[in-house]
């Protein structure tokens, strides 16, 4: 009998200083099925430095956005959703995870999460394989008609930058409102958006052939609108 496989999908949103506030992993099987799950926010970080923010913005990551993400983690500790945790803490957590399951590690733009951790004292230095379930979702699912239609329908563009190029968007939300067919806006908290929102994508992504060699960096010139979508 084969050995079961195992993920880890990581999570994390961070602060102003470019570490991690709020750090989640959730162990599951290929079948989506969780078998361990860590949500912490990150001790000396988390009270710290300022959760990320732009004063530019006029979303979630505005000022009006800010305010109820930190009144949201408020609320997520007194309710015991959420316990602070030393980086320590975390690392050892992650080392037994690693010891027990063996996993996979994934996460959406794992680079940049990998950064952040590191920046932390957040050691992922032990999992032997990983891969990056944004560019697994480029290479197996963004590309299709079926999604480039659902992006369509559902006005998931970029804003226009500078230079005048417009991308449709291939975000977890977006990839994940494509499978489940309903899109919904991610909370932006570790956990949540590891469980909800990224899981669903990987269970997808590893049921169809030959997922792995499909990985592929997203390269925003290849996703311009104007080269996807045509007027009747």
């Amino acid at each position: 009998m084969a050995k079961k496989q195992f993920f880890a999908i990581l999570d994390t949103e961070t602060t102003m200083e470019n570490t991690v506030a709020d750090f989640a992993i959730v162990i599951c099987d290929r079948n989506g099925q969780i078998y361990n799950q860590c949500a912490v926010m990150v001790k000396d970080h988390y009270q710290k430095f300022e959760l990320f923010h732009d004063k530019a913005a006029n979303d979630i990551w505005g000022y009006s956005g800010l305010e109820r993400r930190k009144s949201n983690y408020v609320d997520m500790l007194n309710s015991g959703k959420r316990m602070l945790a030393s980086t320590n803490a975390i690392n050892t957590w992650i080392n037994q995870a690693i010891g027990k399951y063996n996993p996979i590690l994934t996460a959406y733009n794992l680079a940049f999460d990998l950064d952040k951790c590191k920046n932390t004292n957040i050691d992922l230095t032990g999992f032997t394989n990983s891969f990056c379930l944004w560019q697994a979702s480029v290479g197996n699912i963004c590309n299709t008609k079926q999604f480039k239609n659902f992006a369509l329908e559902n006005h998931a563009f970029n804003n226009v930058t500078s230079q005048g190029n417009m991308t449709f968007q291939t975000n977890a939300e977006i990839v994940c409102g494509f499978i489940n067919n309903e899109f919904k806006k991610e909370p932006h908290t570790a956990l949540e958006d590891a469980r909800d929102f990224e899981l669903p994508i990987l269970r997808e992504i590893v049921k169809k052939k030959k997922w792995l060699e499909k990985v592929t960096p997203y390269n925003w010139r290849e996703f311009q609108v104007k080269n996807h979508f045509t007027a009747k």
